[in-house]
């Protein structure tokens, strides 16, 4: 007899397939995979949970992957593409490759800019080109900076610099370029005296928020580099920025987040992340069962 197809499986990665719940962020990541996890039953949906590296996996065998939590994919990543051409032509993702393919390089803002997306002020440096961080703030007139890789998670080569520290930079900066495409940002004063807000949106709709502030002498609001995480109630206007810049993505995602700082008036883009993000369903979990209910609509819409 031939095995029933798994419905949706939950992909993580190879760390954190069986988490430690003595270790908070490992019993963190349990607790919010197990809210999706019964929230898609609840829809009477079959769920697995894998890693996305598994190699004893057919996945073919699955209705469908729900990327959680991949946080090792871009220190992998020609493994990860590889695998990621594969899986598409074998099963459905959420979110689809095509948006993961488009937002998994930070070039990405550029095309949110072009469609009238408010983004951090940025300047994109490629592989190889001969541009050093110097040449940048005086072009740009900026004081202060960031760089960060375009294609990298959980603040990997991720530096603030100042004029001060700028000598002691440019090397660092040289041998990342050399490897890979950056980006240079006007670093965002909002970030310390206000937090970075996250807006949740599932199916083109906020459905909850938090904001994250970093730790005293740190500009990483990331609760794994000592960040904290605060519920938040997001208001009108700012639910409208998080919208709308999900709506200008090539397709509508099934889930993105949503991570902007206050800008005067107004708000700045610094990521809307698609593949893995953090969705805080701790802070909500009826959201989980908003993401559930969608996706068994989706696939049920295929079936039918």
């Amino acid at each position: 007899m031939t095995a029933k197809p798994i419905d949706v499986v939950i992909l993580t990665e190879d760390r954190y397939v069986h988490p430690d719940p003595d270790d908070w962020y490992q019993a963190q990541i349990a607790r919010e995979d197990g809210l999706v996890a019964e929230a898609l039953q609840a829809q009477g949906l079959s769920v697995a949970r894998r890693s996305w590296a598994d190699p004893t996996m057919d996945w073919r065998a699955c209705g469908s992957l729900l990327f959680r939590t991949t946080w090792d994919y871009f220190d992998r990543f020609a493994e990860f593409s590889r695998w990621l051409d594969a899986v598409s032509a074998q099963t459905r993702l959420f979110n689809d490759a095509g948006l993961i393919r488009w937002n998994v390089d930070k070039h990405y803002l550029a095309d949110l800019a072009a469609r009238g997306v408010a983004i951090a002020p940025t300047c994109f440096v490629e592989r190889g080109e001969a541009m050093t961080l110097a040449s940048i703030m005086a072009a740009q007139g900026w004081d202060e900076i960031v760089f960060k890789p375009a294609v990298s998670g959980a603040a990997r080569l991720t530096c603030r610099v100042d004029r001060a520290s700028l000598a002691g930079h440019e090397p660092v900066f040289a041998r990342c370029v050399a490897q890979e495409a950056m980006l240079v940002q006007r670093f965002e004063p909002a970030i310390l005296a206000d937090g970075e807000l996250s807006l949740i949106v599932i199916d083109g709709r906020c459905t909850h928020a938090i904001r994250k502030t970093a730790r005293a002498g740190d500009f990483r609001v990331q609760d794994d580099h000592g960040g904290t995480v605060h519920s938040h109630a997001p208001s009108a206007d700012e639910r409208a920025f998080a919208e709308a810049a999900v709506a200008a993505c090539p397709s509508l995602p099934l889930y993105a987040r949503v991570d902007f700082v206050r800008d005067g008036g107004g708000f700045r883009l610094m990521e809307l992340e698609m593949i893995e993000p953090e969705l805080f369903f701790r802070f909500d979990p009826p959201a989980a069962e908003t993401l559930a209910a969608v996706l068994a609509k989706k696939l049920r819409g295929v079936r039918a």
